[in-house]
């Protein structure tokens, strides 16, 4: 390969790491061109971007930054390797879970760099799904302030139309009181003048 080939290859890798904060190393390698193209379906409609790479090249990016997270991939590159690069932190964790219900034996997790943390291994796949991004954190934290707030709510709700009730049954129980006539003043005989 030329010198100026890896050059760009290089800066493609280094732009992809900086655009996206996540990526997975896995192993695609053994799968045939329907598996291959279910794999990258799948990751085109979960919005990951899936790129096949030399060891050594992504090694000399990883080298490259001030990172020791990321470093500790290094050893995960050996063998054939397919990058996911991620915005959404457990979607390619996801995808892969997907395609293993459906029989696929491949991709394998070799490691990934997910929220700043390196994981290593396909043990680490479950724990991978898991994650949420953080915008699922904060809708979660947002329903649990909310929570004791529409209980509070309900219950005044619930007390207010309570009290109602009981006004309308106090209102029904109580006997209609008879209104009488304002009684009529007595008739005074006018007097004859003297």
């Amino acid at each position: 390969m030329k010198k100026e080939l890896k050059g760009q290859i290089i800066e493609s890798i280094s732009a992809q790491i900086k655009q996206y904060p996540n990526f997975y190393i896995t192993d695609i390698a053994g799968l045939n061109a329907g598996q291959t193209s279910k794999l990258r379906r799948e990751c085109f409609n979960a919005g990951i971007e899936l790129t096949v790479v030399k060891n050594t090249l992504f090694a000399h990016v990883i080298k490259g930054i001030d990172n020791d997270e990321l470093k500790s991939l290094l050893g995960t590159l050996e063998g054939n390797s397919a990058i996911m690069y991620t915005n959404a932190p457990a979607a390619p964790a996801k995808v892969i879970k997907k395609l293993q219900r459906d029989g696929f034996t491949k991709p394998v997790v070799k490691g990934a760099y997910v929220q700043e943390c390196a994981f290593i291994g396909e043990d680490k796949l479950e724990q991978l799904a898991s994650i949420k991004t953080k915008e699922e954190l904060i809708g979660d934290i947002i329903a649990l302030l909310q929570s004791p707030a529409r209980r509070v709510i309900a219950g005044l709700e619930h007390a207010a139309e309570g009290k109602a009730e009981d006004e309308k049954v106090f209102t029904a129980a109580k006997p209609a009181e008879k209104v009488e006539a304002p009684a009529a003043a007595p008739e005074t005989k006018a007097e004859a003048p003297a």
